[in-house]
């Protein structure tokens, strides 16, 4: 006979990150001259779970050991301090 899971409160969603959220991941990537540097590169969220999120950008990232991730997807912890929500940077008008 199976027994009922009883809970003692709920079980609460620790994602932090969800799918189609644009994010920042701080990593090695090539910048517009096609140089390697290391900073915050924008990206969208294609897969979460609890624990990890994995982000998709559009230009060639880099793992740390140095190689090239060939499907432009890097995966992160969901609290990890190298990722971040996407901060909308302001343009100003020319007048």
């Amino acid at each position: 006979m199976a027994g009922k899971v009883v809970f003692s409160e709920e079980p609460q969603d620790t994602r932090i990150f969800d799918v189609g959220d644009p994010v920042e991941v701080y990593c090695d990537h090539d910048n517009d001259a096609g140089e390697r540097v290391q900073g915050w590169l924008a990206g969208v969220v294609v897969q979460a779970d609890d624990k990890m999120v994995a982000v998709q950008f559009q230009r060639n990232v880099y793992l740390t050991n140095g190689w090239m991730v060939p499907d432009r997807v890097l995966w992160c912890p969901q609290n990890s301090k190298q990722i971040r929500l996407l901060r909308r940077r302001r343009r100003r008008r020319r007048q």
